[in-house]
C-alpha cells in the first residue's frame, strides 16, 4: 500500500506514481515514479512532481481546439519540408494562446513551494515533457519534445509546462508520431517537474546497459561530461565513455573493462541572472579536458545502479529489457543521482535468429574517421547542413555532414543515406537518429566540413571496428545475412581468429564456439603503438623527438610500463569480456624483428635479420635476456584479465616453440610472473607450427594443455618456402601431402595425450574442401577469420 498523500488534482508526487500510471503521467514522469517508489531505498532520484496528462487534455478539449487541430494535421503534407513549418508552427501557436484548466497554476504553484521549503527559495527545476506513449519498449521519443533547464520560480514554471504542452506539435514530434504509427488524438502530454542537481559543478552523463554498437547485452557503457548532460545529448562535447563487463561485476569484481577520455572542450552550466538564458556554455580548462569526469568507484557505482535497474524493468516487462539511463552528480553534495531511465528501443526488439554482416568488397583512400555508429556501409552525396533551413536541399540518399545535428531536424534526417558531424559521442543526438533509423554515422569526425566537398560522392563505412571512415567515390561492398536459427550443426567446434578489440563484441555475435586465435599484436601497434623495450627505458632511445613521442603517450600513467601493460590489459580484456564465458585463446605476441622495428622506438632495439620469418621470434624471444623484460609486462596484462577482471575465459597460448627446452623456460617465466598453469583454472596451450612439435607432440602434450595448429608457418617449415617469397607463391600450398601428414599426426598424437587441439591458420577460412578433410580426422575446433565464418558454417551445414 502506498502512503496516503496530499491530493492536488493537477499534480502528482514522483512517490504517487509507477510504471502502471503511463495514460496518467506519461512513460517519463511514469518510469521516475517507479524509481522511486521500488528503488528508492538503494539510488537516489531527485525530488519532483508530475503535472498530469489530464491538464493537457482538458486544455485541447476547450472550445473545440482539438478539433480546429485536426483540421490542419489533416490538411498539411507532412512529407513536404515547405509546409511543415508552417503548418506546425500554428499549432503550437493554438496550444500557446489557449487559457489553462482552471486551477493548474494554482497547483503548480502549491507544488513548487513545497519544494521551496524543503531546498530554498528559488531552488532550480527542470521541466521535460512525458508523453502517454513515450519510453516504452518499443517508442523512446527521445528528446523528440521540450525540456527546460534551471527554471527558478513558479510563474516560469507555469509558462514552462505551456512551452512543454505546445512541443508535442514540432515538426519532429509529428514526424515522429507518423513514422511510429501513433495517432496523434491517442498520445497527450504530462510534464515532469524535477529538482535539477547541481552537475554544472561536477559532471553528468547517460548510461546504457548494452553496447550501443553490437547490442551486446554483457556490458555497461558509461558516458560523461563536465557540466549538464545536456552537451552529450547536442553532441556539443565529445564525453568520456566507459565499459564495465556485467558478468564479472556480478561476481564482484569491480573493474572498469575500457577507458576512453573524451575532449569535452565545452560545458553547460546555470546562467547568472544578468545573463540572457537559463543556461549557457564555458570552455574547460585544459586539464579539465584531459582528466576522466568521474573516478573509477563512481563509474562502477553507476554501473551496478544502471544493472539493478535493467533487472527490475526486466521482471516488470517480463522480457530481457536493456535501459537508457540518465546520470547527474552533484557538485556541493558528490553524490551520484539518477535523472532518468527509459527501456532502450534500438536493440531491445532486434531478434538474434537473423545476422546482418556488412564488408566492403573495394577499396579507396580514407579521407577522415570518427567515432563508427551502427554496422552499416552506405554511399551518397555529401549535403552540407548548417542549420535547419539547409535541410529542405537534403535529397533522398544524400550523406548529411554537419557540425553537430539538432532535435527539430529529425523530420527530414530519414531522408539521409549516412550521417556525419564533427562532434559528438556515441550518445549524442545523431548517434541515437541514426540508430533508430538503421543508417550508419560517423560522429566526431574531426574537419568533415574541411575535408570533404559539397556534392563530393563518399562511402561511409562503419563496418571495419570502432572508427567509422569516409572514403572518396562509390566503394562496393556486400551485405552477408544468413539466418542463424537455421544453421545446422557442423560436427566440429567453428572458432574465429580476432585482433581488434574495436569489433569485439560486434565479432562475438557470430554462432561460434568461441576464439580460437586472439592475436595482441593489433593491441601493440595500434592502442599502445611503441616498442615496449623503449617504453621501459626511454634513456636508451637516441631520437630525441622519439623521445619527446614516447613521453606523450604515457602522459598520465605512472611510467611505460604502466601504460603497456594498462593498455595491452585493456586490449585483451574488451576481447575476452565480449565472448565470455566461451573460450579465448590468447597468444602471446609473435612479432617478428623487423615488424618491432617498425614501432615508436624500435629501432634502437631491433637488429637487422636476413629472414626475420625464421629469426628471432616467439619463445626464443620471451626467454633472451634482452627481451624478457617485455615479456613479462605481456603476462602481467594477462594476469591483470584472468585474476582483476575476472575473465577466467582467457586461455594463454605460446607461439614459435622449438624446443622442449625451450617449452620449459617459458613456462617457468610466466610461472614466475604468477600464471601458473592449473592454478585458477589457467590453461597453457601451444602453437603446432613447427615440424619439431609434431614429431615430439607426445613430449609437448605433457607440458601444455592443448595445441593450435599454425597452418601458415607448418607449411613453411615443411616445404621449405619462405611465406615472405613472391616468386615461390605458387607453390605455397598448405594441402600439400606432405603438410597434411604433419597435421594428421599432430591431430592423432593430441588426442592420444588426451589434449585438445584446434586449426588457426588461413587454409580453412580460404578452402572448403580443406575445413571438411580436417572435420574427417576428428579435429576439435577450427578457427575461421570473421568474414568467413558463416559461409564455411553454411557449407559445412549443407555438407
Amino acid at each position: 500500500m502506498k502512503p496516503q498523500q496530499h491530493y492536488v488534482r493537477f499534480v502528482r508526487w514522483f512517490d504517487e506514481i509507477g510504471l502502471d500510471d503511463l495514460e496518467l503521467v506519461g512513460g517519463k514522469n511514469a518510469s521516475l515514479g517507479e524509481l522511486v517508489t521500488a528503488l528508492g531505498d538503494t539510488l537516489k532520484v531527485p525530488e519532483g512532481f508530475a503535472i498530469t496528462a489530464d491538464a493537457y487534455r482538458r486544455l485541447v478539449d476547450a472550445g473545440g481546439l482539438w478539433q480546429r487541430m485536426m483540421l490542419i494535421l489533416d490538411q498539411t503534407n507532412w512529407k513536404d519540408p515547405k509546409a511543415t513549418g508552417p503548418a506546425s508552427a500554428k499549432l503550437r501557436k493554438l496550444i500557446l494562446d489557449a487559457p489553462l484548466p482552471d486551477g493548474l497554476a494554482t497547483d503548480i504553484q502549491i507544488a513548487y513551494r513545497r519544494l521551496e521549503r524543503k531546498f530554498g527559495r528559488g531552488v532550480a527545476m527542470a521541466v521535460r515533457s512525458s508523453a502517454t506513449a513515450e519510453d516504452s519498449p518499443s517508442a523512446s521519443f527521445a528528446g523528440v519534445h521540450e525540456s527546460y533547464l534551471n527554471v527558478r520560480s513558479a510563474k516560469a514554471l507555469v509558462s514552462a509546462v505551456r512551452e512543454c504542452f505546445a512541443s508535442l506539435f514540432s515538426e519532429r514530434a509529428i514526424s515522429y508520431r507518423i513514422d511510429k504509427g501513433f495517432a496523434h488524438h491517442s498520445v497527450a502530454l504530462s510534464v515532469g517537474v524535477q529538482r535539477m542537481i547541481r552537475a554544472d559543478r561536477a559532471s553528468s552523463g547517460v548510461i546504457f546497459t548494452l553496447d550501443t554498437e553490437s547490442g551486446s547485452r554483457d556490458v555497461v557503457l558509461v558516458s560523461g561530461v563536465w557540466g549538464l548532460g545536456e552537451s552529450i545529448v547536442q553532441g556539443i562535447a565529445d564525453p568520456d565513455e566507459f565499459l564495465v563487463h556485467k558478468p564479472t561485476l556480478r561476481l564482484g569484481r569491480n573493474y572498469v573493462l575500457r577507458r576512453r577520455i573524451g575532449a569535452k572542450a565545452v560545458k553547460l552550466v546555470y546562467a547568472k541572472r544578468s545573463d540572457s538564458g537559463r543556461t549557457k556554455w564555458q570552455p574547460v580548462p585544459r586539464k579539465m579536458q584531459e582528466a576522466a569526469c568521474i573516478s573509477d568507484p563512481e563509474i562502477l557505482d553507476l554501473a551496478r545502479q544502471a544493472v539493478l535497474i535493467e533487472e527490475h524493468y526486466t521482471k516488470h516487462y517480463g522480457v530481457p529489457t536493456p535501459m537508457d539511463i540518465e546520470w547527474a552528480k552533484d557538485g556541493p553534495d558528490g553524490e551520484l543521482y539518477i535523472i532518468q531511465a527509459r527501456p532502450e528501443t534500438v536493440h531491445a526488439s532486434t531478434g538474434e535468429a537473423a545476422l546482418k554482416l556488412y564488408r566492403l568488397t573495394g577499396n579507396a583512400p580514407v579521407i577522415l574517421s570518427g567515432q563508427a555508429v551502427g554496422q552499416g556501409i552506405a554511399t551518397g552525396v555529401v549535403r552540407f547542413v548548417k542549420n535547419k533551413e539547409d535541410l529542405a536541399e537534403l535529397n533522398e540518399g544524400d550523406v548529411l555532414v554537419a557540425e553537430t545535428t539538432a532535435p527539430d531536424w529529425e523530420s527530414a534526417m530519414k531522408r539521409a543515406a549516412a550521417i556525419v558531424t564533427e562532434h559528438g559521442g556515441r550518445t549524442c543526438h545523431a548517434a541515437i537518429v541514426a540508430r533508430e533509423l538503421g543508417i550508419p554515422a560517423i560522429v566526431g569526425a574531426t574537419g568533415a566540413r574541411t575535408l570533404l566537398k559539397a556534392g563530393q560522392e563518399i562511402t561511409i563505412s562503419c563496418a571495419e571496428g570502432e572508427r567509422g571512415k569516409v572514403r572518396g567515390g562509390h566503394v562496393p561492398f556486400a551485405i552477408d545475412t544468413v539466418d542463424i536459427g537455421n544453421m545446422q550443426p557442423v560436427g566440429v567446434e567453428i572458432m574465429v581468429n580476432i585482433g581488434n578489440p574495436d569489433i569485439a563484441f560486434r565479432t562475438a555475435a557470430l554462432p561460434v564456439a568461441g576464439v580460437g586465435l586472439a592475436r595482441i599484436e593489433f593491441i601493440i601497434a595500434d592502442a599502445i603503438g611503441a616498442h615496449p623495450m623503449a617504453l621501459l627505458f626511454p634513456e636508451r632511445v637516441t631520437n630525441e623527438k622519439t623521445k619527446r613521442a614516447l613521453a606523450a603517450l604515457t602522459k598520465g600513467y605512472r611510467d611505460g610500463a604502466d601504460y603497456y601493460t594498462s593498455r595491452l590489459a585493456e586490449g585483451i580484456g574488451v576481447i575476452t569480456a565480449a565472448f565470455y564465458p566461451r573460450p579465448v585463446i590468447v597468444r602471446t605476441s609473435d612479432f617478428k624483428s623487423n615488424e618491432y622495428a617498425s614501432l615508436l622506438g624500435g629501432a634502437d632495439f631491433e637488429m637487422a635479420e636476413n629472414n626475420p620469418m625464421l629469426g628471432f621470434r616467439g619463445a626464443s624471444r620471451y626467454m633472451h635476456p634482452f627481451f624478457q623484460p617485455a615479456f613479462e609486462l605481456e603476462c602481467a596484462a594477462i594476469k591483470r584479465v584472468r585474476d582483476d577482471m575476472g575473465l577466467t575465459n582467457l586461455i594463454v597460448m605460446i607461439p614459435f616453440c622449438r624446443s622442449l627446452k625451450e617449452a620449459n623456460e617459458v613456462l617457468n617465466i610466466i610461472a614466475r610472473c604468477g600464471l601458473n598453469r592449473g592454478e585458477n583454472g589457467l590453461q597453457v596451450y601451444v602453437m603446432c607450427e613447427i615440424p619439431s612439435n609434431v614429431i615430439l607432440v607426445d613430449e609437448f602434450a605433457k607440458l601444455f594443455d592443448g595445441f593450435s595448429i599454425g597452418s601458415n608457418d607448418l607449411t613453411q617449415l615443411t616445404l621449405g618456402i619462405d611465406r615472405d617469397a613472391d616468386i615461390l607463391a605458387d607453390s605455397f600450398d598448405e594441402e600439400d601431402p606432405a603438410v597434411l601428414e604433419l597435421i594428421g599426426q599432430a591431430i592423432a598424437g593430441a588426442h592420444r595425450s588426451g589434449r585438445h587441439c584446434g586449426i588457426c591458420g588461413q587454409a580453412p577460412s580460404d578452402r572448403p574442401g580443406f575445413a571438411k578433410w580436417l572435420i574427417d580426422r576428428h579435429i576439435d575446433s577450427i578457427s575461421l577469420n570473421p568474414d568467413s565464418v558463416l559461409g564455411v558454417m553454411q557449407r559445412l551445414s549443407k555438407a
